[in-house]
Protein backbone atom coordinates (compact mmCIF):
# COMPACT_ATOMS: atom_id res chain seq x y z
CA UNK A 1 0.00 0.00 0.00
CA UNK A 2 1.23 3.53 -0.57
CA UNK A 3 1.99 5.94 2.11
CA UNK A 4 -0.24 8.10 3.20
CA UNK A 5 0.76 11.86 2.50
CA UNK A 6 -0.20 14.31 5.40
CA UNK A 7 -0.48 18.12 5.21
CA UNK A 8 -0.19 19.28 9.15
CA UNK A 9 -1.78 22.72 9.55
CA UNK A 10 -0.24 24.27 12.54
CA UNK A 11 -1.09 27.52 14.49
CA UNK A 12 2.13 27.89 16.19
CA UNK A 13 5.88 27.92 14.44
CA UNK A 14 7.80 24.54 15.31
CA UNK A 15 8.93 24.03 18.74
CA UNK A 16 7.22 26.29 21.17
CA UNK A 17 3.84 25.73 21.79
CA UNK A 18 3.46 22.74 24.44
CA UNK A 19 -0.17 21.72 22.92
CA UNK A 20 1.52 21.65 19.63
CA UNK A 21 4.82 20.04 20.56
CA UNK A 22 3.31 17.35 22.59
CA UNK A 23 0.38 16.39 20.76
CA UNK A 24 1.77 16.72 17.04
CA UNK A 25 5.75 17.20 17.01
CA UNK A 26 6.87 14.41 19.72
CA UNK A 27 4.76 12.30 16.88
CA UNK A 28 7.31 12.98 13.99
CA UNK A 29 10.15 10.18 14.72
CA UNK A 30 7.46 7.67 14.79
CA UNK A 31 5.70 8.89 11.54
CA UNK A 32 8.99 8.89 9.46
CA UNK A 33 9.51 5.43 10.33
CA UNK A 34 5.68 4.50 9.62
CA UNK A 35 6.96 5.97 6.19
CA UNK A 36 4.16 8.82 5.93
CA UNK A 37 5.14 11.59 3.99
CA UNK A 38 4.78 14.90 5.53
CA UNK A 39 4.58 18.64 5.40
CA UNK A 40 3.92 21.36 8.11
CA UNK A 41 2.66 25.19 7.27
CA UNK A 42 2.14 27.50 10.64
CA UNK A 43 0.20 30.36 10.30
CA UNK A 44 2.47 31.88 12.79
CA UNK A 45 5.96 32.63 12.09
CA UNK A 46 8.88 32.87 15.21
CA UNK A 47 8.79 36.72 15.03
CA UNK A 48 5.03 36.98 15.26
CA UNK A 49 4.87 34.52 18.33
CA UNK A 50 7.17 36.42 20.03
CA UNK A 51 5.30 39.59 20.14
CA UNK A 52 1.42 37.77 20.33
CA UNK A 53 1.00 38.18 23.98
CA UNK A 54 2.50 41.44 24.48
CA UNK A 55 0.69 44.67 25.63
CA UNK A 56 0.47 46.59 22.20
CA UNK A 57 2.37 46.28 19.20
CA UNK A 58 -1.43 46.34 17.57
CA UNK A 59 0.03 46.87 14.14
CA UNK A 60 2.97 44.44 14.16
CA UNK A 61 0.20 41.71 15.24
CA UNK A 62 -2.19 42.46 12.50
CA UNK A 63 0.64 42.50 9.72
CA UNK A 64 1.36 38.70 11.76
CA UNK A 65 -1.62 37.72 11.00
CA UNK A 66 -2.62 38.96 7.68
CA UNK A 67 0.86 37.25 6.85
CA UNK A 68 -1.22 34.06 8.40
CA UNK A 69 -4.00 34.05 6.08
CA UNK A 70 -1.91 34.76 2.94
CA UNK A 71 -0.09 31.73 3.86
CA UNK A 72 -3.44 29.25 4.43
CA UNK A 73 -4.69 30.61 1.30
CA UNK A 74 -1.76 29.78 -0.78
CA UNK A 75 -1.85 25.81 1.03
CA UNK A 76 -5.40 25.78 0.33
CA UNK A 77 -4.98 26.56 -3.19
CA UNK A 78 -1.49 25.12 -4.13
CA UNK A 79 -0.82 22.31 -1.21
CA UNK A 80 -4.13 20.78 0.00
CA UNK A 81 -4.86 18.92 -3.54
CA UNK A 82 -1.29 17.42 -3.25
CA UNK A 83 -1.95 15.39 -0.06
CA UNK A 84 -4.15 12.68 1.06
CA UNK A 85 -5.02 13.84 4.87
CA UNK A 86 -4.99 17.05 5.98
CA UNK A 87 -4.42 17.39 9.85
CA UNK A 88 -5.58 20.79 11.96
CA UNK A 89 -4.65 21.38 14.80
CA UNK A 90 -6.82 23.15 17.19
CA UNK A 91 -8.10 25.88 13.83
CA UNK A 92 -6.60 26.91 10.47
CA UNK A 93 -6.65 30.69 11.50
CA UNK A 94 -6.87 32.16 14.84
CA UNK A 95 -9.48 34.51 13.69
CA UNK A 96 -12.81 34.05 11.29
CA UNK A 97 -15.13 31.45 10.47
CA UNK A 98 -14.06 28.02 9.36
CA UNK A 99 -13.67 29.35 5.52
CA UNK A 100 -9.85 26.97 4.87
CA UNK A 101 -11.80 23.88 6.51
CA UNK A 102 -14.92 23.98 4.91
CA UNK A 103 -12.68 24.01 1.52
CA UNK A 104 -10.54 21.16 2.36
CA UNK A 105 -13.73 19.45 3.49
CA UNK A 106 -16.46 20.02 1.01
CA UNK A 107 -14.55 21.49 -1.70
CA UNK A 108 -10.91 20.09 -2.40
CA UNK A 109 -13.26 16.34 -0.36
CA UNK A 110 -9.94 15.89 1.60
CA UNK A 111 -10.00 13.49 4.53
CA UNK A 112 -9.70 16.49 7.41
CA UNK A 113 -8.71 15.17 10.68
CA UNK A 114 -9.02 17.64 13.49
CA UNK A 115 -7.14 17.23 16.82
CA UNK A 116 -7.89 19.80 19.80
CA UNK A 117 -6.95 19.75 23.36
CA UNK A 118 -8.59 22.41 25.18
CA UNK A 119 -12.79 23.98 25.39
CA UNK A 120 -11.69 25.99 22.37
CA UNK A 121 -15.31 26.59 21.99
CA UNK A 122 -15.69 28.30 25.04
CA UNK A 123 -15.12 32.24 24.77
CA UNK A 124 -11.54 32.93 26.42
CA UNK A 125 -9.36 35.43 25.89
CA UNK A 126 -6.53 36.82 27.21
CA UNK A 127 -6.22 40.47 28.72
CA UNK A 128 -3.46 41.21 25.96
CA UNK A 129 -5.76 40.63 23.41
CA UNK A 130 -8.89 41.58 24.43
CA UNK A 131 -9.87 42.81 20.45
CA UNK A 132 -9.64 39.14 19.55
CA UNK A 133 -12.86 38.59 21.98
CA UNK A 134 -14.91 40.34 18.52
CA UNK A 135 -13.06 38.52 15.96
CA UNK A 136 -12.82 35.23 16.94
CA UNK A 137 -15.73 32.73 16.34
CA UNK A 138 -15.74 30.19 19.02
CA UNK A 139 -18.87 28.77 17.42
CA UNK A 140 -16.67 27.41 14.58
CA UNK A 141 -15.26 24.36 15.90
CA UNK A 142 -18.76 22.57 15.81
CA UNK A 143 -18.36 23.19 12.26
CA UNK A 144 -14.90 21.67 12.02
CA UNK A 145 -15.75 18.57 14.07
CA UNK A 146 -18.41 18.05 11.88
CA UNK A 147 -16.48 18.24 8.29
CA UNK A 148 -13.90 16.19 10.10
CA UNK A 149 -13.10 12.41 8.42
CA UNK A 150 -11.63 11.80 11.89
CA UNK A 151 -11.44 13.91 15.47
CA UNK A 152 -8.58 13.55 17.91
CA UNK A 153 -10.05 14.91 21.08
CA UNK A 154 -7.22 15.42 24.59
CA UNK A 155 -9.73 14.03 27.08
CA UNK A 156 -13.35 12.46 27.45
CA UNK A 157 -14.93 15.80 28.58
CA UNK A 158 -13.44 17.40 24.97
CA UNK A 159 -14.42 13.91 23.05
CA UNK A 160 -18.02 13.96 24.15
CA UNK A 161 -18.20 17.72 22.27
CA UNK A 162 -16.91 16.62 19.00
CA UNK A 163 -18.94 13.13 19.43
CA UNK A 164 -22.45 15.52 19.19
CA UNK A 165 -21.22 16.23 15.70
CA UNK A 166 -19.20 12.92 14.75
CA UNK A 167 -19.31 9.72 15.21
CA UNK A 168 -15.82 9.15 14.43
CA UNK A 169 -14.06 10.45 17.63
CA UNK A 170 -10.99 9.24 19.38
CA UNK A 171 -9.57 10.24 22.79
CA UNK A 172 -6.19 10.79 22.32
CA UNK A 173 -4.00 12.38 25.58
CA UNK A 174 -1.38 14.49 25.73
CA UNK A 175 1.59 12.33 26.01
CA UNK A 176 5.77 12.59 26.77
CA UNK A 177 8.75 10.39 25.06
CA UNK A 178 9.57 8.03 28.24
CA UNK A 179 12.09 6.63 26.58
CA UNK A 180 14.65 9.79 24.93
CA UNK A 181 13.50 12.61 26.65
CA UNK A 182 11.60 12.04 30.05
CA UNK A 183 13.26 8.88 30.90
CA UNK A 184 14.83 9.67 34.07
CA UNK A 185 13.11 10.05 38.03
CA UNK A 186 14.51 13.67 40.05
CA UNK A 187 16.54 13.69 42.67
CA UNK A 188 14.34 13.54 45.46
CA UNK A 189 17.20 13.11 48.44
CA UNK A 190 17.91 17.02 48.55
CA UNK A 191 17.98 19.16 51.91
CA UNK A 192 16.00 21.92 50.55
CA UNK A 193 12.87 20.86 48.45
CA UNK A 194 11.34 22.69 45.94
CA UNK A 195 7.80 23.48 44.99
CA UNK A 196 7.00 23.81 40.84
CA UNK A 197 4.65 25.54 38.38
CA UNK A 198 5.35 25.27 34.96
CA UNK A 199 2.81 26.83 32.36
CA UNK A 200 2.49 29.84 30.46
CA UNK A 201 1.46 33.06 31.38
CA UNK A 202 -2.35 32.61 30.44
CA UNK A 203 -2.74 30.15 33.27
CA UNK A 204 -0.78 31.92 35.69
CA UNK A 205 -3.49 33.18 37.18
CA UNK A 206 -4.65 29.82 38.84
CA UNK A 207 -1.91 30.42 41.48
CA UNK A 208 -3.31 33.39 42.76
CA UNK A 209 -5.54 31.58 45.23
CA UNK A 210 -2.43 29.52 46.31
CA UNK A 211 0.00 32.27 47.61
CA UNK A 212 -1.55 33.01 50.91
CA UNK A 213 -0.90 29.05 51.66
CA UNK A 214 2.93 29.32 49.95
CA UNK A 215 3.02 32.29 52.34
CA UNK A 216 2.29 30.31 55.10
CA UNK A 217 4.31 27.48 54.26
CA UNK A 218 7.40 30.07 53.96
CA UNK A 219 7.06 30.70 57.55
CA UNK A 220 7.62 27.29 58.86
CA UNK A 221 9.47 25.41 55.97
CA UNK A 222 12.49 25.94 54.06
CA UNK A 223 12.23 25.33 50.44
CA UNK A 224 12.18 27.12 46.95
CA UNK A 225 9.18 27.94 44.45
CA UNK A 226 9.95 27.92 41.01
CA UNK A 227 7.87 29.05 38.27
CA UNK A 228 8.89 27.78 34.78
CA UNK A 229 6.95 30.08 31.97
CA UNK A 230 7.24 32.72 29.33
CA UNK A 231 6.73 35.40 31.54
CA UNK A 232 7.63 36.72 35.11
CA UNK A 233 4.64 36.24 37.77
CA UNK A 234 3.81 39.64 39.39
CA UNK A 235 3.25 38.02 43.11
CA UNK A 236 5.91 38.31 44.85
CA UNK A 237 7.45 35.43 47.41
CA UNK A 238 10.47 35.19 49.24
CA UNK A 239 11.04 32.03 47.90
CA UNK A 240 10.32 32.56 44.44
CA UNK A 241 12.52 31.08 41.87
CA UNK A 242 11.86 32.47 38.20
CA UNK A 243 13.24 30.26 35.08
CA UNK A 244 12.45 31.78 31.45
CA UNK A 245 10.86 29.07 29.62
CA UNK A 246 13.02 27.08 27.02
CA UNK A 247 12.65 23.87 25.24
CA UNK A 248 16.32 23.42 25.22
CA UNK A 249 16.20 23.22 28.87
CA UNK A 250 12.81 21.77 29.50
CA UNK A 251 13.89 18.56 31.42
CA UNK A 252 16.90 20.45 33.00
CA UNK A 253 14.80 22.70 34.61
CA UNK A 254 11.63 20.75 35.51
CA UNK A 255 14.44 18.30 37.27
CA UNK A 256 14.66 21.00 39.70
CA UNK A 257 11.53 20.70 41.01
CA UNK A 258 10.41 17.91 43.73
CA UNK A 259 6.81 19.07 44.29
CA UNK A 260 4.96 19.39 41.09
CA UNK A 261 1.56 21.79 41.32
CA UNK A 262 -0.83 22.62 38.96
CA UNK A 263 -4.53 24.55 40.91
CA UNK A 264 -7.84 24.98 38.50
CA UNK A 265 -10.65 26.74 38.87
CA UNK A 266 -13.63 24.53 38.75
CA UNK A 267 -15.63 25.57 35.67
CA UNK A 268 -16.16 24.29 31.71
CA UNK A 269 -12.90 25.54 30.17
CA UNK A 270 -10.80 23.84 32.67
CA UNK A 271 -12.83 20.78 32.48
CA UNK A 272 -11.33 20.70 28.81
CA UNK A 273 -7.64 20.74 30.15
CA UNK A 274 -5.77 17.66 29.18
CA UNK A 275 -3.78 17.95 32.56
CA UNK A 276 -0.66 18.13 30.63
CA UNK A 277 1.60 19.64 33.73
CA UNK A 278 1.17 16.73 35.54
CA UNK A 279 2.04 14.06 33.15
CA UNK A 280 5.43 16.27 32.79
CA UNK A 281 5.84 16.11 36.42
CA UNK A 282 4.89 12.36 37.06
CA UNK A 283 7.04 11.24 34.25
CA UNK A 284 9.95 12.65 36.16
CA UNK A 285 8.84 11.10 39.35
CA UNK A 286 7.57 14.26 41.01
CA UNK A 287 4.53 13.54 42.91
CA UNK A 288 1.91 16.43 41.67
CA UNK A 289 -0.86 18.25 43.95
CA UNK A 290 -4.17 19.68 41.97
CA UNK A 291 -7.33 20.65 41.75
CA UNK A 292 -9.76 17.64 41.28
CA UNK A 293 -11.07 19.00 38.32
CA UNK A 294 -11.74 17.02 34.97
CA UNK A 295 -9.05 15.24 33.68
CA UNK A 296 -6.77 15.83 36.86
CA UNK A 297 -8.61 13.52 38.67
CA UNK A 298 -8.26 10.50 36.11
CA UNK A 299 -4.57 10.99 35.80
CA UNK A 300 -3.66 12.00 39.76
CA UNK A 301 -4.53 8.20 41.59
CA UNK A 302 -5.00 10.77 45.03
CA UNK A 303 -2.70 9.34 48.16
CA UNK A 304 -0.83 6.94 45.33
CA UNK A 305 0.94 9.08 42.80
CA UNK A 306 -0.49 12.80 44.38
CA UNK A 307 -2.92 14.50 46.01
CA UNK A 308 -5.89 16.20 45.00
CA UNK A 309 -7.16 19.20 47.26
CA UNK A 310 -10.32 21.38 47.12
CA UNK A 311 -9.52 23.97 49.33
CA UNK A 312 -6.71 26.14 50.97
CA UNK A 313 -6.38 23.38 54.30
CA UNK A 314 -5.81 20.28 51.98
CA UNK A 315 -3.30 22.08 49.67
CA UNK A 316 -1.37 23.48 52.90
CA UNK A 317 -1.69 19.57 54.42
CA UNK A 318 0.01 17.88 50.86
CA UNK A 319 2.58 20.19 49.92
CA UNK A 320 3.75 20.03 53.78
CA UNK A 321 3.57 16.63 53.99
CA UNK A 322 5.03 16.19 50.85
CA UNK A 323 7.87 18.88 51.67
CA UNK A 324 8.45 16.92 55.12
CA UNK A 325 9.05 13.24 54.02
CA UNK A 326 11.54 12.59 50.90
CA UNK A 327 10.77 8.86 50.99
CA UNK A 328 7.02 9.66 50.49
CA UNK A 329 8.17 12.08 47.32
CA UNK A 330 9.90 8.65 46.38
CA UNK A 331 7.45 6.14 46.20
CA UNK A 332 4.67 8.71 44.93
CA UNK A 333 7.38 9.94 42.13
CA UNK A 334 7.79 6.22 41.06
CA UNK A 335 4.29 5.26 41.15
CA UNK A 336 3.51 8.63 39.16
CA UNK A 337 6.46 7.53 36.47
CA UNK A 338 5.40 3.79 35.93
CA UNK A 339 1.41 5.46 35.30
CA UNK A 340 2.39 7.44 32.78
CA UNK A 341 4.35 4.68 31.44
CA UNK A 342 1.44 2.58 30.80
CA UNK A 343 -1.25 5.55 29.57
CA UNK A 344 0.25 8.80 28.75
CA UNK A 345 3.40 7.95 26.69
CA UNK A 346 4.46 8.16 22.91
CA UNK A 347 5.06 4.96 22.81
CA UNK A 348 1.70 3.60 24.26
CA UNK A 349 -0.33 5.77 21.74
CA UNK A 350 1.54 6.18 18.89
CA UNK A 351 -0.73 3.33 17.18
CA UNK A 352 -3.62 5.30 17.84
CA UNK A 353 -1.98 8.73 16.32
CA UNK A 354 -1.16 6.59 13.54
CA UNK A 355 -3.97 5.27 12.84
CA UNK A 356 -5.79 8.62 12.08
CA UNK A 357 -4.41 8.68 8.62
CA UNK A 358 -5.80 5.48 8.15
Amino acid sequence: MKPAKVLLLLPYPLHTAPSQRFRIEAYFPLIEQARIEIKTQSFLNEKAWSILYKKGSLLLKSIAVLKGFVKRLWAVIFLVHKYDFVLVHRETSPLGPPIFEWIIARVWKKKLVFDFDDAIWIPAISEQNKLALYLKCFWKTKWICKWSYRVAAGNQYLAGFAGEFNKNVIIIPTVVDTVKRYRSLVDQDVSRPAIGWTGSHSTMKYLDPLIPVLQQLEKEKEFDFYVISNKRPEFELRSLKFINWKEATEIEDLSKINIGIMPLEADRWSEGKCGFKIIQYLALGIPAVASPVGVNAKIIDNNQNGYLCQNENEWYKSISLLLDDRYLRKEMGREGREKIIREYSIQVNADLFLGLFK
